[in-house]
């Protein structure tokens, strides 16, 4: 699952990362959320000959993804992710699956390990980034969904899968990430079917992020500051079957 990501590395960083597509400057984003606009990379109509630019460009499209054959948006429940393993066969990614793959970069992003309810715990919000930095690209599916008065909103979903050994301690999904060297061969929906590009959603290795504890400011879609990045410490929770006792001003447990 992924339902806060970050978008904070430069627009020349990003281009570079992407072989070259063409960006406007963009500001800093430290809490994306669901119903805001994100950049997606999406294949090119076609290059010119001789040109070694890989061909490729960027849009900005709704987060929470809609079916074209949706009647009303406001009936059909928000769409952010999507089960890499079953998308294929959904009705509601199927057609996307086959026609508009595309690839969602990102400099991390954030996940709750959310303990048992008998524990009394509270839920613990982690930064998730790569762990020798730079940018990642996020699987992804894009749709463009029309109204009956023909206006369109363009909208997309991030491809999730099983959690490796890394982040699997905090949730059991995490996001499908596309290696640079596989960057083509997920957005050609011309020739590679989405059978024929299923290896590519497979977890990440098991070293590749790194999980920071974090504060639950990024909790509000209001926090939007670098702070929300910034370690805590955490404190060992009691367990069920611990219990406090004063002993000279000491806890014990047993």
């Amino acid at each position: 699952m992924c339902g806060r990501f970050a978008l904070t590395n430069s627009s020349a960083e990003l281009s570079n990362f992407l072989s070259g597509v063409d960006l406007d400057d963009f500001p800093a984003r430290y809490n994306i959320a669901p119903t805001q606009p994100i950049l997606v990379v999406i294949a090119g109509e076609g290059k010119e000959r001789g040109c070694n630019v890989a061909d490729r460009r960027a849009v900005l499209v709704r987060w929470g993804f809609t079916p074209a054959w949706v009647k009303d948006p406001k009936e059909f429940p928000l769409l952010t992710n999507a089960r890499a393993e079953t998308a294929i066969g959904k009705a509601s990614f199927r057609a996307a699956m086959r026609h508009r793959r595309v690839l969602i970069p990102a400099s991390g992003f954030y996940e709750w390990h959310r303990p048992p309810k008998e524990s009394g715990g509270k839920p613990q919000a982690y930064w998730i980034r790569p762990r020798h930095g730079g940018i990642v690209a996020f699987a992804g599916l894009m749709e463009t969904w029309s109204s009956a008065d023909g206006s369109e909103v363009d909208t997309g979903a991030i491809l999730t899968t099983s959690a490796n050994a890394g982040i699997s301690a905090i949730h059991d999904r995490m996001p499908v990430v596309i290696k640079p060297e596989d960057f083509s061969r997920w957005l050609d929906c011309r020739t590679q079917e989405p059978r024929e590009v299923a290896d590519l959603t497979q977890p990440v290795r098991d070293d590749f992020f790194e999980a920071v504890p974090v504060s639950d400011k990024v909790n509000k879609v209001t926090n939007m500051g670098p702070d929300l990045q910034e370690p805590v410490v955490i404190e060992r929770p009691l367990k069920a079957a611990e219990k406090q006792r004063p002993n000279n001003g000491q806890l014990s447990f047993f």
